[in-house]
């Protein structure tokens, strides 16, 4: 169970992820510095206990519209080998001290237990609160997912990051849109999905899916 401190981060989340979000080849370019803000998201946990696991969501404002923005997220006390070009930056937590802060989708922890979620063997929780399922976060799957293992190949393009693991193709979606407005040709083969909501600026809200697991030989083809 990951243990939710209120405290603070030096420099904070939004502070650092300000200058690495338009080096991103999925990043929504506006000319402008990005005006961040966190409107959703939720955790897994390690069952270690060893790594922090956050999917955000944060809006840029920098722009005529604003972006909404999925980003996983892994915390860890020490770098993680092999991992250097997933390193956004380090923050002081003011409980547990220096922090190496990844993106996620180079993080075999975070991957593993959001393939955990995708396959029924973990419960999304709350972004803030300690030990409390979030119940808004839902799966839908097939009866039968293959067993995957393996440190997974990252692929970011404009569309998003791909992760290839064993058989599995798992697609992570960065710009978020409403699920109204994605194709259903997206889940042809999808063998699970995940979505989650996030808050507009007019205060209401909209869900969308954050990741899709698909059968690689099938997508394929």
């Amino acid at each position: 169970m990951a243990v939710i401190h209120k405290t603070t981060m030096k420099p904070t989340k939004l502070e650092l992820l300000a200058p690495w979000l338009p080096l991103q080849p999925w990043y929504v370019g506006t000319g402008r510095a990005p005006e961040l803000s966190r409107v959703g998201g939720f955790r897994l946990d390690d069952p270690r206990g060893e790594v922090g696991i956050e999917f955000m969501v944060v809006r840029d404002d920098s722009g005529e519209r604003p972006v909404h923005y999925h980003l996983p997220l892994s915390y860890r006390g020490a770098p993680l080998d092999g991992a250097e070009q997933g390193l956004i930056g380090t923050s002081e937590h003011g409980v547990l001290g220096q922090r190496w802060i990844y993106d996620g989708t180079h993080d075999p922890v975070l991957v593993a237990q959001l393939l955990a979620l995708l396959q029924g063997r973990a419960e999304a929780q709350m972004q803030s609160e300690s030990d409390t399922p979030d119940r808004s976060v839902t799966v839908e799957r097939a009866e039968a997912i293959p067993a995957s293992s393996g440190t997974p190949d990252v692929t970011n393009g404009p569309d998003g990051t791909r992760l290839a693991v064993g058989p599995l193709a798992l697609d992570v979606t960065r710009v978020l849109r409403p699920e109204e407005d994605v194709r259903a040709a997206a889940l042809v083969h999808a063998l699970a999905h995940v979505s989650a909501g996030w808050r507009l600026p007019d205060g209401g809200e909209a869900r969308g899916r954050f990741a899709v697991l698909s059968d690689a030989v099938s997508r394929a083809s």
